[in-house]
């Protein structure tokens, strides 16, 4: 029953749709036809303008808001800062603090410091064992050069 009425429709609107673009076209007069080649002509002339305008409003806009957005994430605090409670990712060299205050934020705390001195003496003795080889090889050419006979 629906497509019954549905076929008529269609084939009423194809064929209304045909008839006004063929008489769009024949009774376009000179005038007309000037007039559709000015629009046109304009709008390819400007429309990289216009778009570049766009682009320009739109980047403002997203600069506000991300402005905004950054003063609104600066002006929380975390719950865990209020707590005192440093972040993972925030990890400080304070030796100064009392060790033996350990709270549940601080599991861990001591092997981390005891990895990061650990690193820090590796890292001094490799530097002074490079520091002893360069001498010695400094040491091996100023030989080289005085025992020349």
């Amino acid at each position: 029953m629906v497509f019954e009425t549905f076929v008529p429709f269609v084939s009423g609107m194809t064929n209304q749709i045909t008839t006004n673009l063929s008489q769009t076209f024949t009774n376009m007069t000179l005038e007309k036809w000037i007039r559709v080649v000015i629009i046109v002509g304009a709008y390819c002339l400007l429309r990289p303008y216009i778009i570049q305008l766009g682009a320009k409003s739109q980047m403002k806009s997203h600069e506000k808001e991300a402005a905004e957005s950054e003063a609104a994430y600066q002006a929380k605090i975390s719950a865990n800062e209020l707590r005192g409670i440093k972040l993972p990712g925030v990890d400080s060299d304070d030796e100064d603090e009392d060790e033996s205050a350990a709270t549940g934020a601080d599991w861990g705390k001591k092997a981390r410091r005891r990895q990061r001195t650990m690193i820090k003496k590796l890292l001094e003795a490799e530097e002074a064992r490079l520091q002893e080889t360069k001498e010695e090889e400094e040491d091996k050419d100023i030989e080289e050069f005085l025992v020349k006979t």
